[in-house]
């Protein structure tokens, strides 16, 4: 017994090791991205202005322009990595993901009525958003409940599915309804990071920070869904009230940020993927590896987006859709379904 718990302590020491590790990279990452642009800055001279020791130039390049897209990048990334992790959890799926699963396209549905029909009321972008996602998201509960045997991973599945091609044609019939106000909303169409500023970060940090304190108390319900039906059962858990509780948290998650930034997809899909394959299924260390891989990953993306083609800006959703686009592909042919 004491080789196993001694066991068991070193695997948990190298998961944190390994945490640790990635938000070493993390913040590296972030420090480049910052100082990567039409002007670039050595890595000594973006630390230097980032703790306020930076000439009056480099101050207003990187602090008003870079800094709020980088921290926006990391927030984004973090948000809907948890709540990929959630649903697939919720799912039972590898391949269950806000975007997949209708809860993006509910709430891109919302804020896009604002932008494009009462443009007045953007100050209610957020809570639309989190309104339009709960609504994609009680249809689909809906759609899969059956009296013998509530809700099953794969009906709930095929009903995000279903849902996601209705909201989707929602959002094609009002890009043609309004066409002519259309441009203003395209780049948050894609999912693009460019003209952000340090509001838009306030804007959202405050709801983030409650999602993932929420996120990471969901930790023990979803390793019971982790353990099966039966188990659960057996630990006097209610496994549809389960369910309904961590796809509120994943629904709060994605919609939150598709009010700030549009609809990015696949960060859902591919972070808890990568996290379980670095540090196992429980999700008391995946969860919280797969926030920062989030975070790392949609900045890659958007500095790969806004450098790669400069001065051309290419949206961080297009381009986490032509890496998560092949990778769903490859899960499939692995299995994952």
């Amino acid at each position: 017994m004491t080789n196993q718990s001694e066991a068991n302590d070193s695997k948990g020491r190298g998961k944190i090791a390994l945490t640790v590790i990635v938000a070493i990279l993390l913040t590296l990452a972030a420090l480049v991205a910052i100082g990567i642009g039409s002007v670039h800055f050595p890595i000594t001279e973006t630390f230097n202005t980032i703790i306020g020791q930076g000439d009056e130039r480099s101050t207003t390049i990187l602090w008003d322009i870079r800094v709020p897209r980088v921290l926006l990048a990391l927030i984004i990334g973090a948000n809907l990595a948890a709540s990929g992790a959630l649903l697939q959890a919720v799912m039972q799926n590898p391949l269950a993901d806000p975007g997949l699963t209708g809860v993006s396209s509910g709430a891109a549905v919302s804020v896009l009525f604002i932008m494009l029909v009462v443009p007045g009321y953007s100050a209610f972008i957020p809570l639309a958003a989190i309104v339009g996602g709960g609504i994609a998201a009680i249809m689909v509960y809906a759609m899969a409940w059956k009296k013998v045997g509530g809700f099953t991973p794969i009906r709930i599945i095929l009903s995000g599915v279903a849902v996601n091609a209705v909201f989707g044609g929602i959002i094609g019939l009002l890009s043609i309804l309004y066409s002519d106000q259309l441009p203003s909303a395209l780049q948050w169409l894609n999912g693009s990071l460019n003209g952000k500023g340090m509001d838009d970060v306030f804007a959202i940090l405050p709801y983030s920070i409650l999602g993932w304190i929420a996120a990471i108390l969901c930790i023990r319900k979803a390793n019971i869904l982790r353990l099966g039906e039966q188990t659960a059962h057996n630990l006097g858990q209610n496994m549809n009230q389960t369910r309904f509780l961590l796809s509120l948290v994943a629904v709060y998650l994605a919609a939150v940020s598709v009010s700030t930034v549009g609809l990015v997809g696949f960060v859902g899909l591919v972070v808890p993927h990568i996290a379980r394959l670095l540090i196992g299924t429980n999700y008391k260390y995946s969860l919280p590896l797969g926030l920062l891989l989030g975070a790392l990953i949609l900045l890659v993306a958007d500095t790969v987006g806004r450098t790669m083609f400069s001065p051309l800006q290419i949206p961080s959703g297009i381009v986490m859709a032509m890496i998560g686009g092949p990778y769903f592909l490859y899960l499939m042919r692995k299995g994952g379904a």
